[in-house]
């Protein structure tokens, strides 16, 4: 399979053949699936929590005694079948963090890149840079890419500069080749990843 290879004006410059092991075939979107929902698990905060008999406020002592009055047996009024006793397991604070086999999370990652790239949504660019810090400028590189709404840029060391002029884009991202998921690729329309960057995702993804 080979891309067309652009740069910050959005003229060709050449191609870059990519392994059809990798980026072709099938699409596994049962990969992406568990991957996704691995990632946010992980981001749950876990805080919610209720209160069993023995945290509810309220008295401990006996309300009557066990026999002779003819209602029924009571050993305080924390009790949990009385209102505003104690709740029975209930959630408590915890954490829904998992980890998933290296495979499936490669799998998964391979998959959505496959994905954009059969889709026609990933442009591979010779260099991803800024030459100031200026928030209007990256948006103009980005509209002369053709590029809208929510995008992923990745490359295999982030320019800073460019980094600082679109970390104020809504929806835009601007990750290393090594830490991108996923649910960074599945959850943006448009992912701009620079030649090498690309061949790096390649090798380790193959």
């Amino acid at each position: 399979m080979t891309v067309d290879v652009v740069n910050a004006q959005n003229q060709k410059v050449g191609t870059v053949s990519v392994s059809d092991e990798v980026f072709g075939g099938r699409v596994k979107t049962d990969l992406i699936h568990e991957s996704v929902v691995r990632a946010n698990a992980a981001e749950r905060r876990g805080t919610h929590a209720t209160k069993n008999r023995a945290l509810v406020s309220g008295s401990g002592k006996k309300p009557w005694r066990q026999k002779g009055t003819g209602r029924a047996r009571v050993g305080e009024i924390r009790n949990p079948l009385w209102r505003k006793g104690g709740t029975v397991f209930g959630p408590q604070p915890r954490s829904y963090e998992y980890q998933l086999p290296k495979k499936v999370e490669k799998g998964a990652l391979r998959a959505a890149l496959a994905e954009k790239i059969q889709g026609g949504a990933l442009i591979v660019v010779d260099a991803l840079a800024a030459a100031e810090v200026k928030t209007r400028a990256a948006v103009g590189m980005l509209r002369t890419m053709g590029v809208s709404g929510k995008a992923l840029l990745v490359d295999v060391r982030p320019d800073e500069k460019l980094a600082l002029s679109v970390r104020n884009l809504p929806g835009v991202a601007l990750l290393p080749s090594n830490r991108i998921t996923a649910r960074d690729v599945a959850a943006t329309r448009t992912v701009v990843v620079t030649q090498a960057a690309l061949q790096k995702l390649e090798a380790a993804l193959g």
